[in-house]
């Protein structure tokens, strides 16, 4: 398939670009930032995004979604990394929403993708149990109670979990932490006796939090998809979320080019434009070619999960660990290309720096995904 937009991608993609640029430019996560807002992002803006019907992109229309698929979605993503745009969109939107698509019995799915596509629910997925991204180290052990579960552990790095009205946690149903097996998968609603979720805010001022379950009482109805079996369809949902997160670096590495770029051609040093030198114009060439090379391995990873690639995860693991490289370098040089006044707290460039680090770690780092691909390739 031809590594280019179709005219309806093209489409939402310009949509959600004036939109995000209008209404939530830069300017409004610093005003987050600045008045330690209690959630975290604004509510109006997220009621919008679902009027639009970004909530429901990834819902399959026999739940009132659009079913517009991976690419669609992600030209939503990297929009947001232009813009720096705080939102559920990721949390719920993304994983919420392909979590419950994968794993949920038809009640669960006409009960909660309704929801989440009126953007009355946001949801928060609870997997992470220490600083490494180990998915298969649960850090929540469930064990039989009566006709339910009783949860009982802690998570760390929970995006958006102190404002999600359900939290899906991977817990440990059986055998030993770092099986794949005995995996299971939950639903636990944010008011549940025994949770404890502790807001974070992370160095680029969006929401996480540590959740804590102290005998934590769920029923059998709360198991999304078949107990000790969860490893997969969350495996699944990480590869969907790290192309997503790829695509939003993707947009951060580009609006921080486009703003070094247009200050090399404005800012004069020794009486000429910073811009006529040409070892600045090296570097700018060098980065230039790298996001021309990111943007194909984005979409391409969109489209292997859209076709259902077997390729797939070598694919995921290319686009995360090639673009957090490529976001890495973008933000550095954008710094040193504005000189001294990159390193303030005035100019913008130090929000997307500090945000493109945040993503690059989430679901695993370069190295992480560096050394999947080898592994996967026989290494």
């Amino acid at each position: 398939m031809a590594l280019v937009l179709n005219e309806e991608q093209q489409m939402l993609k310009e949509s959600a670009k004036g939109f995000l640029q209008e209404t939530a430019p830069v300017e409004a996560l610093r005003k987050l930032r600045d008045e330690r807002d209690p959630m975290g992002y604004s509510r109006e803006l997220w009621e919008q995004m679902a009027e639009m019907g970004w909530s429901g992109i990834l819902v399959d229309e026999a739940y009132g979604g659009l079913a517009f698929g991976h690419v669609g979605m992600g030209q939503v993503m990297e929009e947001n990394g232009r813009t720096l745009t705080a939102s559920p969109l990721f949390s719920t939107a993304i994983l919420g929403v392909s979590l419950i698509s994968l794993a949920g019995s038809d009640a669960q799915k006409s009960a909660l993708l309704p929801a989440i596509i009126e953007g009355k629910l946001v949801t928060a997925l609870a997997i992470e149990s220490g600083s490494r991204h180990r998915p298969a180290y649960t850090g929540v052990q469930a064990s039989s109670s009566g006709e339910g579960y009783r949860l009982s552990g802690e998570k760390q790095f929970v995006i958006d979990g102190h404002v999600a009205g359900k939290l899906i946690v991977s817990a440990r149903t059986s055998g030993a932490e770092g099986d794949q097996d005995g995996i299971s998968l939950f639903l636990v609603d944010a008011g549940t006796a025994g949770l404890e979720i502790e807001r974070v805010i992370m160095a680029d001022s969006i929401n996480s939090a540590i959740v804590r379950f102290k005998d934590v009482e769920v029923g059998a109805d709360a198991c999304l998809g078949p107990v000790d079996q969860g490893f997969a369809p969350l495996q699944q949902v990480l590869d969907i979320g790290n192309v997503h997160l790829a695509a939003e670096l993707l947009g951060i590495a580009q609006e921080v080019f486009e703003r070094t770029v247009q200050y090399m051609k404005e800012r004069r040093q020794y009486g000429a434009l910073i811009g006529s030198y040409q070892g600045l114009q090296h570097r700018a060439a060098h980065l230039f070619s790298e996001i021309e090379l990111a943007k194909s391995v984005v979409i391409k990873a969109l489209q292997a999960l859209d076709e259902g690639s077997d390729d797939l995860r070598l694919l995921v693991s290319l686009a995360k660990a090639k673009v957090g490289e490529v976001a890495t370098l973008a933000t550095n040089e954008a710094v040193q290309l504005h000189g001294g006044i990159g390193m303030t707290d005035e100019l913008e460039i130090g929000f997307f720096m500090k945000r493109a680090r945040v993503a690059e770690q989430v679901f695993g780092d370069q190295r992480f995904h560096q050394g999947r691909f080898a592994a996967l390739q026989g290494y």
